[in-house]
């Protein structure tokens, strides 16, 4: 059975992640370090973890396996759950794989640095309809793909 985690902090996509789980009948974990209201996931398993760098992550990490999807825009946990065998998906539909994941961290790293440099103000674009979209059309393909069960209508 495949388990569908969502890097829950400031995450866009949390509602449609939810449904097309649920719809699949596939386990949803939201994890979060708060501010989650249980009442509006019932379908979902809600987690709260302690404030503190990474501690989400560390906790889907320690928790994912190889087959489950990890939703999250955090490249560094995206690499992690790779390495766990998971797949990962960014909210704007963006899948991360083995051979994209080292220019996406390097991208990271090189981006950071402009910030801290001053060469950049670090704006990110604003969340679009067409990334949702995206996310939508990934996350079905990607489901897809692990459980050989196409969408339901």
């Amino acid at each position: 059975m495949h388990t569908l985690y969502v890097d829950a902090d400031a995450c866009p996509v949390k509602d449609e992640a939810v449904d097309v789980a649920s719809r699949r009948q596939l386990a949803v974990v939201i994890v979060s370090n708060g501010g989650i209201r249980p009442s509006r996931y019932p379908e979902a398993r809600i987690v709260v973890v302690p404030d503190g760098p990474d501690v989400a992550d560390d906790w889907i990490v320690d928790n994912c396996k190889a087959g489950d999807v990890v939703v999250t825009a955090d490249i560094p946990l995206a690499s992690r759950a790779l390495e766990k065998g998971a797949v990962a998906l960014g909210p704007t539909g963006r899948e991360f794989t083995p051979e994209t994941i080292g220019s996406a961290l390097s991208m990271r790293a090189f981006n950071q640095h402009l910030r801290e440099t001053g060469e950049s103000k670090g704006y990110n674009a604003s969340f679009s309809a067409a990334d949702r979209a995206r996310f939508l059309e990934a996350l079905h393909r990607i489901l897809t793909r692990l459980t050989g069960q196409p969408p339901s209508r």
